[in-house]
């Protein structure tokens, strides 16, 4: 199997090397590692040309679904890997992933579990963002639990669904992976073998309030298909939150827009 691996990059002079690094010492190696530079306004790109085994791909800023969707149109080979500049992999990622798939033919899509590091302390990992012994599109729609860093795929899938919705400025992972469980199985090789390091303040996910904001527009895209129930109930859940946090920050043009979506919801629309 080649692979190619995109990593997006914005700001990640601290970071960026550590992340390059780990692919470099892998022991099944990756065939091409392309590093797209998402606007950045420090040196970044200069971290990425001191690697001659990289690819740099230099954009305006447009966001990580910009910058990984702009990877993948450049990648070569039929494999595609995410690796996100501030985690690393663990040196036997792509072979315990690469060994899945060659046992399992039919499989497009995998990923792993991983470590969270905060202060170099590893943590303990949230339940609910514990993996699931299976990834279906149920045990998937409250929260995102495969982290982009860990996911192996087929990049004919990836192109087939147009790749991550750049609309999105976050959640975007969760989105891809259910229009994934649509249709295929998501495969869990059950190691730790990526870490994840939390606690900056330029984390995506530390920047916005209310995150499911974001899920539950991706969530919408799967009204009246197959998991329409399934998706409407989660709706409601969310809906009510929203509406709830809106609330706390004084937000009342998104106290009525959630509350009236949920009306909608409920009248069947």
């Amino acid at each position: 199997m080649k692979i190619s691996v995109i990593i997006p990059a914005y700001n990640r002079v601290a970071t960026l090397a550590r992340a390059i690094d780990s692919v470099l010492q892998q022991s099944y190696s990756a065939d091409e590692i392309i590093v797209v530079d998402d606007g950045s306004s420090d040196a970044t790109s200069e971290v990425a040309k001191m690697y001659d085994e990289v690819s740099l791909l230099r954009q305006k800023n447009m966001g990580v679904s910009s910058a990984r969707n702009n990877g993948v149109m450049m990648a070569s080979n039929d494999w595609i890997a995410f690796l996100d500049s501030d985690d690393t992999w663990h040196p036997e990622k792509l072979r315990q992933q690469v060994a899945y798939h060659q046992k399992n033919k039919n499989c497009k899509v995998s990923y792993t579990d991983e470590v969270w590091i905060r202060d170099e302390k590893e943590v303990a990992i949230p339940k609910k963002f514990q993996k699931p012994e299976k990834a279906t599109f149920e045990t998937c729609l409250s929260y995102c639990n495969i982290a982009p860093s860990s996911v192996l795929m087929q990049k004919k899938l990836f192109d087939s669904l147009g790749g991550f919705d750049e609309s999105l400025e976050v959640c975007e992972d969760y989105d891809l992976w259910l229009r994934i469980l649509k249709e295929e199985e998501i495969a869990l090789v059950d190691q730790k073998l990526v870490n994840k390091y939390g606690g900056a303040d330029d984390q995506l996910s530390m920047k916005h309030w209310g995150m499911d904001r974001f899920r539950v527009k991706a969530l919408e895209k799967h009204l009246d298909t197959a998991f329409d129930s399934l998706v409407r109930e989660e709706l409601l859940h969310k809906y009510a939150l929203l509406a709830e946090g809106a609330r706390k920050y004084q937000k009342e043009d998104d106290v009525f827009l959630y509350e009236a979506r949920i009306e909608q919801l409920k009248a069947g629309f």
